[in-house]
């Protein structure tokens, strides 16, 4: 019977245009990649400033791998904690300006260990409707109240502050929507959580290293300028965290806060405390990343430029690009059968641009997710826009 309903269940996905399938990657991240035996340009990755296989990177891997070897061997702490480790954090902190930040293995990881560090079963939690899964799965297992409001809907996110009474509140939000492209109003937002003496979670994974001064983050973009007399960079009721596996090109995460708040996810998040650390190495090829990123600002130029470029060809076509002024560029499609069918044309072409359908995205709504990095040339952009043109 268990496995009768599992096999059910994969059937209906099936039939449906929403079973996943993996392809082998046989190439580092770059323009092109070799995908299954073929070569692609690729529109595919979150390596948003092209920094994944950057020479300078790969030296010091080799570097910190001769040093450290390839494993922390235990958790950070029980003798897992490197000098590597803490170099890393400390040089998080400076570069965006909170007093202590914290390593973790992964974005995923983060997040669940902040939320169930931070509220638990008599608190709420109150969720942007667009928030990643692990946003989500976070509030579910921190056991708190969980209350979604509607996407961006900061009247909506007041009203529920303003009906709840619980000793703690934490108001948890993708800071650019991975799906969607889109930013939330940070400074809207901390002044709520001033107002209504609620900590704010932002999840910045696809701002960091992209967003604000010297790539630092959405937390430094001029939309994040203080307003209505609320410091948004310094308010103590901000937690920051930040994904390093995307444009900073490597692995693993970090959170930024208060020192009460790093030194109360040592003590009590569970998904800190009972993992083995990352390997230190990793942490040694992230020092140098964080030097490309903010002394490389031709990445970010380039970059953007290229966003605008794409703008303006795609709208000679049929097809909707979501509002995003991040290098990810949704072309709105509706249709999962659609979607499928678009994915695979371009992929004939040798193109890849993922079709992403529900569960990731709402029913309805599948869409191209067009995801550009510094390392794409305007002839990439052009080609890619040409082809859309001829499916259109």
């Amino acid at each position: 019977m268990f496995f009768d309903d599992l096999a059910e269940q994969l059937s209906i996905r099936e039939q449906q245009g929403l079973k996943r399938y993996r392809s082998i990657l046989d190439s580092p991240q770059s323009r092109y990649v070799d995908i299954d035996g073929n070569e692609y340009l690729s529109f595919g990755s979150n390596d948003y400033l092209g920094l994944s296989n950057h020479p300078v990177l790969v030296q010091s891997a080799c570097q910190g791998a001769r040093h450290y070897g390839v494993g922390a061997g235990a958790s950070h702490l029980l003798y897992g904690h490197s000098a590597a480790h803490h170099e890393l954090e400390k040089a998080l902190a400076q570069f965006t300006g909170f007093s202590r930040t914290l390593l973790f293995s992964n974005g995923y990881m983060a997040n669940i260990g902040v939320v169930t560090a931070l509220v638990g079963r008599h608190d709420v939690v109150f969720a942007d409707k667009l928030n990643h899964a692990s946003l989500n799965d976070a509030a579910i297992l921190s056991r708190a109240r969980l209350i979604r409001y509607p996407h961006l809907d900061l009247t909506a996110l007041e009203q529920h502050l303003k009906k709840t009474n619980a000793r703690r509140k934490l108001v948890i939000t993708d800071a650019v929507f991975s799906m969607d492209g889109d930013a939330a109003p940070i400074p809207n937002l901390a002044a709520l959580c001033e107002r209504y003496n609620a900590m704010l979670l932002l999840d910045d994974a696809h701002g960091f290293g992209v967003l604000g001064k010297e790539g630092r983050g959405i937390l430094f973009t001029e939309n994040s300028m203080p307003t209505h007399g609320c410091n948004v960079l310094h308010s103590p009721h901000i937690v920051y965290m930040a994904t390093l596996g995307k444009a900073a090109g490597v692995s693993g995460a970090f959170v930024a806060a208060s020192s009460e708040i790093i030194e109360t996810l040592i003590q009590t998040a569970k998904s800190y405390i009972y993992t083995t650390a990352g390997p230190p190495l990793l942490s040694h090829v992230l020092l140098h990343s964080l030097t490309l990123i903010e002394h490389e600002n031709w990445r970010r130029e380039h970059l953007f430029r290229l966003v605008n470029r794409l703008k303006h060809e795609l709208r000679k076509t049929s097809w909707r690009l979501l509002p995003s002024n991040t290098p990810i560029q949704p072309v709105f499609i509706g249709s999962t059968r659609e979607v499928l069918r678009i994915g695979q044309e371009l992929k004939a072409q040798k193109i890849l641009v993922p079709a992403i359908r529900p569960p990731t995205v709402p029913i309805n709504t599948a869409r191209l997710r067009i995801s550009l990095s510094a390392l794409h040339q305007e002839a990439d952009i052009i080609r890619l826009a040409d082809t859309l043109r001829s499916l259109a």
